[in-house]
């Protein structure tokens, strides 16, 4: 289903929009207006006794402004966080070294992700006691690697015996 050129224009003019509005409420312009707005609220409290409606317009103000921050802010959060994601994926599909199970790994559930945390554990568990602080793994290869560099390194053995000697 092609898009339309009005939807196109749509959304990018709400994407400039929404880009411009993110950059200027992160501004000290923003912030010094804000603050003055609410300086000329305060002031002007005895011009009008301090009356509710004197409050009711601060109060609406700022709901309303929240209101409509939340979503901007959560436009900004989600764009930069598939930034992100993208330029991570890259970099494992770059990394020949890396396994590519790990490009869009957020899309997984929380247990599919405690399951890869856990092995990871697993990982950091290995990597102490290896000699070379340099080495890594990935997720296929870091068992078979450290299974292999135990039987044939004197070192992994010795410090092996050390620690169980040093647990009891």
């Amino acid at each position: 289903m092609a898009k339309s050129k009005n939807d196109t224009k749509r959304n990018n003019f709400f994407e400039k929009f929404a880009n411009a509005a993110t950059k200027f409420t992160g501004s000290s312009v923003a912030f010094i207006a804000a603050t003055a707005i609410v300086i000329i609220w305060a002031v002007t409290g005895p011009l009008f006794n301090y009356s509710e409606t004197w409050q009711l317009v601060i109060n609406t103000g700022t709901t309303i402004i929240t209101f409509l921050m939340v979503f901007l802010i959560q436009k900004a959060q989600n764009k930069d966080g598939k930034a992100i994601q993208l330029k991570l994926n890259e970099l494992i599909a770059a990394q020949q070294g890396a396994s590519n199970r790990m490009v869009d790994i957020e899309d997984l559930s929380e247990k599919e992700l405690d399951q890869l945390h856990k092995f990871y554990v697993t990982i950091a568990t290995l990597a102490k006691k290896e000699a070379d602080i340099h080495c890594s793994h990935s997720i296929d290869v870091a068992k078979e690697l450290n299974e292999l560099k135990l039987k044939s390194n004197k070192h992994f053995k010795h410090h092996d015996n050390e620690s169980a000697r040093s647990k009891s």
